[in-house]
Parts: C-alpha cells; sequence; structure tokens
C-alpha cells in the first residue's frame, strides 16, 4: 500500500484504531461504509454515464482468528449516527406495533409508519431488506449498509443462495429488485436496491460461497481483500482506544459526506480511470488471459467509486496521493481474488503447477531477451494454454510495443 499523504487524512484517522496487521486487508472496506454517508449525489464516470457512491460491495477474507472483528468495532464508529437514527425508527415502529395489538378484530387498524432503517441488522432477511427499500426510495432513496461478520448471511438477505447472483448484480448496478411482491395491501414492492455492504469470512468459506458465481458477473462486482495467514509472533494485536477526540476528528469528514449534494465530474480521477484500464488491457494481454481482464473491469469501477468518496472527504479537491491510493485498491483487489480463486478461475487447474495456479503469469519475463514464435509457442503449452493462439498473442505484444519483429532473422526482441 502506498504512504498515505495528503487527502488521505480520515483513512489514516481509521487505521490509528486498527492494528498494524490489519491496515493493508481493511482500507479497501472502509469506503463501502463511508459511501453508504452519501445521498444524493451522482458522479460521471469517464464512459459518460452517472452512478451514485452506492453498490459497493466488499468481502474481506482471512483465516480464523485473524482479526476480522476489528472491521466490526470500525463500522460501529462510523455509523453512530446510523445508530441513533435507526433506534428513533424502530421506537416508531414498536408504538404502531402496540396500537395495531390494542385495536380489536373488527376495529380500523393505524396505518403503518413511514420507517426506513439505514443500518439493517446483519441477519435481515429478504422480505426486510426489500421492504427497507422501498421505504428509503419513499423518503428520497436513501442508501442502507449492511455489515455481516458471515458470508452465509448473504443467503438470507437474498433469498436464498439461487438468488444471490441476482440481488448482488441489482444492488451493484443500482436495478430494481425485480419482481413485484404480494402483501396484505396489495402488490407492491419493486424499488431501486441502493445499498453497501461489508461481508467477512475465511478463505474456505468464501471459495465454497462463491464458486458458482466466478464467471457470471458476480465475482467481479464484489472487491475482495485478503490477508494472508501470518506470522506466529505471540504477540496480541494493539488497537485502538476510540477516544473523544477520535470521535470528534471523524465526525468532521462524516458532515462532508453527508452533505454532499449534486452532480460531480472529477476530471483528475476519470483521467487516472482510463490509464489504468489500458494498464489492465496490457497486464492481461501479456498474460493472455481474458477472465483477468474481464474482471479488471469491475475492479476498476470499485476503486473509481472509492476515489468519489476520497474526494469528498478531502473537501472536493484532488491530490497524487488520493490517485495513488485509488490504483493501489484496483490491483489489491485483482491480486485478492488471484490469491483466493486462482485455481478455481483456471479450467485447467489440473494440469498446471502449484505455482501457475496462484494467477496470471506475465509470459514475457520467462522468455529470453530475443526469442522466435516457437519458443512463445512452448512456453504457451507448458503453461496449459493453446498453440492456436500464439500468432495472436504476438501481434498484440507488437502492437502495445512489448516487442519489436525483425524481417531479416525472424526474431522477436523486447522494447525497454
Amino acid at each position: 500500500m502506498p504512504k498515505l499523504g495528503k487527502g488521505t487524512e480520515c483513512i489514516k484517522l481509521l487505521l490509528s484504531q486498527a492494528s498494524k496487521d490489519m491496515h493493508e486487508p481493511l482500507v479497501p472496506m472502509f469506503f463501502r461504509i463511508l459511501g453508504a454517508h452519501i445521498s444524493g449525489s451522482e458522479f460521471q464516470y469517464p464512459d459518460l454515464t452517472w452512478k451514485e457512491p452506492c453498490g459497493q460491495m466488499a468481502n474481506l477474507v482471512a483465516e480464523s482468528g485473524g482479526n476480522k472483528g476489528q472491521l466490526s468495532l470500525l463500522v460501529e464508529a462510523i455509523c453512530r449516527d446510523f445508530r441513533e437514527h435507526d433506534d428513533a425508527e424502530l421506537k416508531k415502529l414498536v408504538e404502531w406495533s402496540k396500537q395495531v395489538k390494542t385495536k380489536s378484530a373488527n376495529k380500523e387498524k393505524p396505518a403503518r409508519p413511514d420507517v426506513a432503517f439505514w443500518f439493517p441488522p446483519s441477519d435481515v432477511t429478504n422480505p426486510a431488506f426489500i421492504q427497507n427499500a422501498m421505504a428509503l426510495e419513499t423518503l428520497g432513496g436513501r442508501t442502507q449498509y449492511i455489515n455481516m461478520p458471515e458470508v452465509e448471511m448473504a443467503d438470507k438477505m437474498c433469498g436464498g443462495h439461487r438468488q444471490v447472483t441476482q440481488m448482488l448484480r441489482n444492488i451493484y448496478d443500482r436495478q430494481r429488485a425485480g419482481a413485484l411482491r404480494a402483501t396484505a395491501d396489495g402488490v407492491t414492492g419493486n424499488p431501486i436496491l441502493r445499498a453497501n455492504l461489508t461481508i467477512s469470512s475465511t478463505p474456505y468459506a468464501t471459495r465454497k460461497f462463491y464458486r458458482n458465481e466466478l464467471f457470471n458477473g458476480t465475482f467481479g462486482r464484489m472487491v475482495f481483500s485478503f490477508k494472508p495467514r501470518s506470522n506466529r509472533e505471540g504477540r496480541i494485536p494493539r488497537q485502538g482506544k476510540y477516544t473523544d477526540e477520535f470521535y470528534q476528528k471523524l465526525d468532521e469528514f462524516l458532515v462532508r459526506l453527508d452533505i454532499c449534494k449534486g452532480r460531480y465530474i472529477i476530471r483528475p480521477l476519470n483521467r487516472l480511470a482510463d490509464r489504468l484500464a489500458e494498464d489492465m488491457a496490457s497486464i492481461a494481454d501479456l498474460a493472455d488471459d481474458d477472465v483477468l481482464f474481464e474482471i479488471s473491469h469491475r475492479a476498476l469501477i470499485s476503486g473509481w467509486k472509492a476515489g468519489c468518496v476520497l474526494w469528498v472527504l478531502n473537501n472536493q479537491t484532488w491530490t497524487k496521493s488520493m490517485g495513488e491510493l485509488v490504483e493501489w485498491l484496483v490491483y489489491h483487489d485483482l491480486w485478492s481474488k488471484m490469491q483466493i480463486f486462482a485455481d478455481m478461475l483456471n479450467l485447467d487447474a489440473d494440469l498446471t503447477s502449484e505455482a501457475q495456479r496462484r494467477g496470471p503469469k506475465n509470459m514475457l519475463d520467462s522468455l529470453p531477451d530475443t526469442f522466435n514464435e516457437a519458443q512463445l509457442e512452448a512456453l504457451r503449452i507448458s503453461l496449459g494454454k493453446s498453440s492456436e493462439g500464439t500468432n495472436a498473442q504476438l501481434r498484440k505484444w507488437v502492437f502495445r510495443n512489448f516487442i519489436t519483429f525483425s524481417e531479416e532473422t525472424g526474431l522477436y526482441t523486447k522494447t525497454k
């Protein structure tokens, strides 16, 4: 992770309450929580579409006992205002429930109050999630935020594991729930899903949960933040103390998110996104890996949304350090996915070595400075790739100026 410089003060403040071993794993999670504080704002992506900071989903992956619980402590600190709001809403609901019970069967029941929760419980059911989305849309389109300590809780919210794909895609793309629902008041319930999610899980549970979602778009929409197994240090990690001074500084940043309204174009961020898109294509061409290229699209959008949140936190000003952090977020997401799922993404995993299953490899690094077509073809076959793609890969490398071709010798040479 790059050094956190000017413009990243809020992230540094949050990390002051986490143990050092959790700094890198936690940073991608923060933007899903902070982004839920922005409602009523849209930002223009380089493709000229307008996107909200909602639909951000991230999964923290670490071994059991790997300090994932620190995320929940920081969630509660960031969402204190959400809790206060929801407590007041719950009192309305409890009072209404009491009034209903006091009325006899032939008496007219009082109407259910317009109640909307910003921070629903982690075990929220699918009907409750949809009902809350309806209320939030009626009251102005507020984003609801949910933190799930276990990945399996997503099944309950989505209505079962078979519905996970559709629900998570609709949340990411800010689509409607996709189905009308029959209630006592009639047919209703197809709200726009504005929600941000954070999930914690072990590597085993993560692989098991997403094993059927790797090639349908759901996997790419989820940001992953992986913490490798740490060394046996025999030392209990130290966390922060959550002092009044910390909360006061944090609230100053949260106010900036809450008051942000309107439409914005962040030109330095969009230029960075354009450059990263070209970088992603170059990396995929070096590895000749279509899966890597496809998942990089969504990783880039997720990193761009984090950049929008950073821009608001920094009084709507862009800095070089913010750009470095956004770039790292994109690469960290891709790295995490390869650390967890590389063998599952490789359809020929059983034919390749353990090293290759850890993720795509830059094939140009495995070739001498000057080589011929047959050498690349042999390398491709050793990596489980088809020989038929050799010519196409050479053309891409020449087009991107990775290599040059000599008509006299028939050899290819690496460029600087």
